[in-house]
C-alpha cells in the first residue's frame, strides 16, 4: 500500500484468499501480469490487476482450464461460447458420476462380490437394445414351450426399459434393481410357475383368452375397490368384501376357494416390483402396490366359505 497506491503479491493475496504462490504463479504464466516493479524487480499491481485476480479466480472456480481463462481474460473468446462448452463438459462429468454411484449403491445394497463389480458396472452401461435383449431373454425362458394366451405374452413382454439420454440416478438405480431381478433364478422359478399354471388352465380348456387390456382394467378395478375397503377398515368378511368375492366366483365361475388359491399363486411382491421398476426407468406414473388389495380379495373369498 505504501507503493503510490499498488498492491503487492501479499495485499492481494489477503484481499482474495487465494495463497500468494498461486498468484505468482498465475503471473508467471501471464495471466496476472504486474502493473509496476520496483526498483529492486518486486512486482506490484494495481485496482485493475485485483478486477483480473477476481475474475481469474471464478473462471478457475467455474472449472475452466488455463488456456481457456487465458483466452476469455484476452477476449480472444466469448466467455458464452466457453460456458457453453463446459456445461456440454460438466454434463458428461455428472453423467458418469451417477452412473458411478448408481452402481456404487447397487454393489452396497445387493452386496456384491469382487468378481460381479464389473458386471454391474456392464449393465449400467448398456444400450437400449442391450437392455431389451436382457428383458427378452427373462420372458423367453420362462415362458418357453408354454402355450400362453398370445395377446397376453405380447403384452407382458411388450415393455421395454428405456433410460433418458439424461438419466436420473433414481433411474439408473432402477434399472440396475430390475437387470438383478430378472437374472435373478428364484424369481424365474416363480414367474416360470405362474406361466405353466397359465398354460395348464388354458390347456384344459378354461378362457385365457380375455384380451390383455380388457384382463387387466377388470382386475384394476377390483383391486381399486379392495383397496378402497381396505383404507375404510373394513374386513375380508364384511358385506363389501363378500360382494367382491362373489364377482370374483361368477367372473371366473369356479367355487371361491379354487379362485382364492389361483390369485395366491400368482400375487408376488417381487412380479410387482417389476413392473415398478419398470414404471420408474421409463418416467411412467407408478401405480401404488396392489398386493395387500390382492391379499384382501384372497381373504374375502376365503371368507366366503365359512
Amino acid at each position: 500500500m505504501a507503493h503510490m497506491g499498488f498492491l503487492t503479491i501479499g495485499e492481494l493475496a489477503r484481499r482474495t484468499g487465494l495463497t500468494t504462490r498461486t498468484i505468482r504463479f498465475y503471473s508467471d504464466e501471464g495471466l496476472l501480469p504486474p502493473a509496476h516493479r520496483t526498483d529492486a524487480g518486486y512486482r506490484l499491481y494495481d485496482g485493475a490487476s485485483l478486477a483480473r485476480l477476481e475474475l481469474l479466480r471464478t473462471l478457475r472456480e467455474l472449472g475452466l482450464g488455463l488456456p481457456d481463462a487465458e483466452a476469455a481474460l484476452a477476449g480472444a473468446r466469448p466467455v458464452a461460447d466457453l460456458a457453453r462448452q463446459h456445461v456440454d463438459l460438466l454434463d458428461e462429468q455428472i453423467r458418469v458420476l451417477q452412473l458411478r454411484r448408481a452402481v456404487l449403491r447397487a454393489i452396497a445394497r445387493t452386496r456384491t462380490e469382487l468378481d460381479g463389480v464389473r458386471l454391474m458396472k456392464d449393465l449400467a452401461s448398456m444400450t437400449d437394445a442391450e437392455r431389451a435383449a436382457v428383458i427378452d431373454d427373462f420372458w423367453d425362458e420362462v415362458n418357453a414351450g408354454l402355450d400362453i394366451n398370445p395377446e397376453f405374452a405380447t403384452g407382458m413382454r411388450s415393455a421395454k426399459p428405456v433410460l433418458p439420454d439424461d438419466p436420473s440416478p433414481e433411474q439408473l438405480e432402477a434399472w440396475l434393481e430390475l437387470a438383478e431381478l430378472v437374472r435373478d433364478k428364484d424369481f424365474r422359478a416363480r414367474i416360470r410357475a405362474m406361466s405353466e399354471e397359465h398354460a395348464a388352465r388354458r390347456a384344459e380348456g378354461e378362457p385365457m383368452d380375455k384380451p390383455f387390456g380388457e384382463a387387466r382394467d377388470q382386475w384394476l378395478g377390483w383391486t381399486t375397490r379392495a383397496t378402497a375397503a381396505l383404507s375404510s377398515g373394513e374386513s375380508p368378511s364384511s358385506p363389501a368384501g363378500q360382494a367382491l368375492a362373489g364377482e370374483l366366483t361368477g367372473a371366473y365361475g369356479k367355487p371361491a376357494a379354487t379362485v382364492a388359491d389361483e390369485l395366491a399363486a400368482g400375487t408376488d411382491a417381487r412380479a410387482e416390483r417389476y413392473w415398478q421398476l419398470m414404471a420408474t426407468i421409463n418416467g411412467w406414473p407408478q401405480w401404488p402396490s396392489q398386493v395387500p388389495a390382492a391379499e384382501w380379495i384372497i381373504a374375502a373369498l376365503r371368507a366366503s366359505q365359512g
